[in-house]
């Protein structure tokens, strides 16, 4: 049975995409059967693993809105190990059409659990908002990874995003838990990225990991590329900082310990 993790953060621009994509390949490197569900409209995930949105016969969006099973809307990708439930622009619109429908919070939750056998991971990678399609994720997850960028905003809106936590935990899904926090965007050269660190630290202890990733052009240049870090560049900082997250993420599954 796969471990479910949703990544979000409703702040945008905070490395949640590049940590969904980059992370799911590592573990899927390290041998692991991983899946990956892209559940922004802006398909940023899809794309970014190789997958061209416009060729895909469906989409998540037919999974939530249209009852298609996920089997169906699986896609492989480059990486032997990782498959992708991609993601399209008509996404957008299903925070409406899934106002009216019955069970709304339970859709995606019940597609993966169809699924969920065929692999060890599955990593959601949630819209930069807290509307039903997040909602959706939360209640299909295990545990919640947050990205947090190393700037001087990074808190805002985390009291937001742990009350909705708090949320989901009393009415859909009381065994959710915090996965871990990674840092992100890390400027070595500015002191303000060390005491942000210090700063989430405060807030979330023990459940920051210890993997901080830096800020990498190479990061930025391989999406552009349909490549995880890995593929493009496995020597960068980038690739090297991925590759050791996805390590704690795993050993720290592996001998039951908390992140």
């Amino acid at each position: 049975m796969a471990r479910i993790i949703a990544i979000a953060n409703q702040k945008g621009g905070v490395g949640k995409t590049t940590t969904a994509v980059n992370l799911a390949a590592c573990i899927a490197q390290l041998g692991k059967r991983v899946l990956l569900v892209d559940i922004d409209p802006q398909g940023n995930a899809t794309s970014g693993t190789g997958i061209n949105k416009e060729q895909c016969k469906y989409s998540v969006y037919d999974i939530l809105i249209n009852s298609v099973k996920a089997e169906y809307v699986i896609l492989r990708t480059k990486i032997p190990t990782l498959q992708i439930i991609p993601s399209r622009i008509e996404l957008a619109g299903a925070e409406v059409e899934l106002v009216s429908m019955m069970a709304r919070e339970q859709k995606l939750k019940n597609a993966l659990r169809a699924v969920s056998e065929l692999y060890d991971y599955i990593f959601i990678d949630c819209p930069p908002s807290l509307g039903l399609i997040t909602l959706n994720a939360l209640n299909a997850a295990d545990t919640l990874l947050v990205p947090i960028q190393c700037e001087y905003f990074a808190l805002e809106g985390l009291s937001q995003l742990m009350n909705t936590v708090r949320i989901v935990r009393q009415n859909l899904n009381p065994e959710l838990e915090v996965e871990g926090v990674v840092m992100t965007m890390y400027d070595a050269r500015t002191k303000l990225s060390g005491q942000v660190v210090d700063e989430v630290k405060k807030f979330f202890g023990n459940k920051v990991y210890d993997t901080i990733i830096p800020r990498s052009v190479r990061l930025g240049e391989a999406p552009s590329f349909g490549l995880p870090i890995t593929l493009y560049d496995p020597r960068c900082a980038g690739a090297k900082a991925y590759k050791s997250l996805a390590d704690e993420v795993v050993n720290g599954h592996e001998t039951g310990k908390e992140a």
